[in-house]
């Protein structure tokens, strides 16, 4: 069974990776086997798995065909566009046969209870198998405590509006930090301060100080592949911010967002060593399958829990998509994808800093954030460069980026000027020019 698996996961990715391109014939049932040095039988299962999985189609007589992607028609519109901007998924490896199976089964299994309004906390079962899914993350939890929320920018929009029980009202942030969060909290009018974390990580003293005196209610973090910066705190800041939050009675709102797509197995959240409960873990399920699913977790503390409830008010998630989710998880097919979407991202992650090492011997690019998983890094520019002029020449060039100007809060002073630079969009084929330009362009811009 092993092999078998190993032998479709290789065929899968050589599908995905192009080395099969649309409309190729792929090698005979007996090359196959040769190749892989396995029996026939076990190519003909693997070919009868990716016909179902309409990745690949036979031809009597002829053999078996490579599907065209959903995403090549989008590529021949667009033409040779490298993006760099875009924090959406890869269209491309969407798991949407799976989880189109996956919708039927939680129809079959649930019924007319799915076209109920449902539990504002979330559907009892996916919680209940949300507690073995988290507990990988060393995240422990009862179900009492995980609500289910509509993505994680719900649950934070819902905790910066409700009180706490340390009676406080400013939200710390780290500078820079997600943008559209940070957004929404000065739409609002919501009481938000900085403090300065760079990919070295963050001043402990300062933080300590912000916690001590400066009224905070909590403090939003993204403890690993932070965006804009891609880069994860270290052990000891993750305990050092856990005591600090008890020790200040400070509430930790951690949004572990990219949890299921490094490599770094060994990452403990700051939840695992919070001893007081003050830490409020996240996670989202958008970045794995698909964005439109709009399905978050919140874990909280046992006296969190009316509150938010009360400020989250009705059930205005799926329970569909909640009920597909479960069974997507339970049979497996979650960590399935989570190792090919990892796996992918990490070779081309890989090119990212392969090309910046061959590009950047001179230095243009200041400083580049030290991450080998995830989505993100930092392209730190020198103050000389005039970004609105880089990215137009970017985009002449037919290459996206975004600056980092929006990361940070508008009244926000120490800002450092960078590039953010992400690969979930951007083609394994494609970095190494993309970089090529972007050094290109800098060195251009600089000189002006």
């Amino acid at each position: 069974m092993k092999r078998y698996l190993a032998i479709l996961s290789d065929m899968e990715q050589k599908i995905m990776d192009g080395q099969y391109s649309p409309g190729q014939k792929l090698p005979s049932v007996r090359s196959a086997a040769k190749l892989y040095g396995c029996s026939v039988s076990t190519i003909t299962r693997a070919y009868a798995e990716l016909e179902k999985r309409h990745a690949i189609y036979s031809i009597a007589q002829s053999g078996f065909y490579v599907v065209g992607k959903p995403g090549d028609l989008c590529d021949n519109i667009e033409g040779k566009m490298i993006d760099f901007a875009s924090a959406s998924p890869d269209l491309n490896v969407f798991p949407y046969l799976d989880f189109q199976h996956c919708l039927n089964k939680a129809i079959d299994t649930y019924k007319y209870y799915l076209f109920t309004y449902g539990d504002s906390q979330g559907l009892e079962r996916l919680r209940q198998t949300l507690v073995s899914h988290l507990a990988n993350s060393q995240v422990f939890a009862k179900a009492e405590r995980i609500f289910v929320t509509s993505g994680v920018q719900q649950a934070l929009e819902v905790l910066a509006k409700m009180p706490f029980p340390n009676g406080n009202s400013v939200i710390l942030a780290e500078q820079p930090s997600y943008d559209i969060y940070l957004r929404f909290l000065e739409a609002e009018g919501i009481p938000v301060c900085g403090v300065k974390r760079t990919t070295a990580g963050i001043d402990l003293r300062e933080l300590e100080e912000k916690f001590k005196s400066g009224g905070i209610k909590f403090f939003y973090t993204m403890s690993r592949y932070h965006n804009p910066l891609g880069t994860s705190y270290s052990v000891e800041e993750r305990k050092a911010i856990a005591g600090l939050a008890g020790k200040y009675n400070v509430y930790i709102v951690e949004d572990d967002y990219m949890a299921d797509l490094g490599g770094d197995r060994c990452f403990d959240p700051i939840y695992a060593y919070d001893r007081t409960a003050h830490v409020i873990y996240l996670k989202s399920f958008s970045k794995i399958i698909f964005p439109g699913l709009r399905l978050g977790v919140a874990v909280l503390p046992e006296r969190l829990l009316e509150t938010f409830r009360t400020f989250k008010r009705s059930a205005d998630t799926s329970l569909l998509s909640q009920a597909a989710l479960e069974v997507y998880i339970k049979n497996g097919m979650y960590e399935r994808h989570k190792r090919k979407i990892s796996n992918q991202y990490a070779a081309r992650m890989r090119a990212l800093n392969e090309a910046v090492q061959r590009y950047n011997k001179a230095g243009l690019i200041e400083e580049v954030s030290d991450v080998k998983s995830g989505v993100y890094m930092q392209f730190k520019l020198p103050q000389s460069v005039n970004m609105e002029r880089l990215t137009k020449r970017l985009a002449s060039r037919n290459i996206s980026v975004v600056s980092g100007k929006g990361f940070y809060l508008s009244d926000y002073l120490e800002r450092e000027k960078f590039l953010r630079i992400s690969i979930s969009r951007a083609q394994l084929e494609q970095i190494d020019e993309g970089v090529k330009a972007i050094i290109e362009e800098v060195g251009l811009c600089s000189s002006w």
